[in-house]
């Protein structure tokens, strides 16, 4: 039996994409194996670690568990798509670095990408408590226990982005 394969055509980090997927393939797949976006993790492999998140149309998914045939048509920036084209990092990306928020470094694509998607709809004015970003961020884990640093980063960043306003 062959496995049925579809042409799907997206966005991905600001340029035109398409591809042939096969229909069962996860789009955490279809990111690395197509394309060589190695930013996007194969951790868990069942939407538990958060490691292969990736922003989709401005919501943010575990792409291990969102069929590639899914994102036809869809906005989907990965880690490499927050940089600015000459390679200069993004705030968020800079934060991580300025806070020591990374240890192995396995888990923080995917940190970044859901504290960059937390912190884009963040209203005006507002300000999450701690126990607000650590809620919002419980959905990655991180085995090197590096937790105190990334919430000081994504705190530094809404600090910073709220003040700019």
């Amino acid at each position: 039996m062959s496995a049925q394969y579809k042409l799907i055509t997206c966005n991905i980090n600001g340029h035109e994409r398409s591809t042939m997927v096969d229909v069962r393939a996860s789009l955490t797949d279809m990111l690395r194996d197509n394309f060589g976006l190695t930013s996007v993790k194969k951790g868990c492999e069942v939407g538990e670690c958060g490691a292969c998140a990736v922003i989709i149309d401005g919501e943010c998914f575990n792409s291990c568990i969102y069929l590639a045939v899914w994102a036809d048509g869809k906005n989907i920036t990965t880690l490499e798509g927050l940089s600015a084209p000459d390679g200069t990092l993004s705030d968020i990306q800079r934060a991580f670095a300025e806070e020591t928020a990374v240890q192995c470094g396995f888990c923080t694509p995917g940190f970044i990408l859901e504290a960059e998607c937390c912190l884009s709809h963040l209203e005006k004015g507002k300000l999450y408590t701690d126990d607000e970003l650590r809620k919002m961020l419980s959905g990655h884990l991180c085995r090197c226990t590096g937790y105190d640093n990334i919430l000081r980063a994504v705190r530094k960043v809404m600090i910073a982005r709220a003040e700019a306003k």
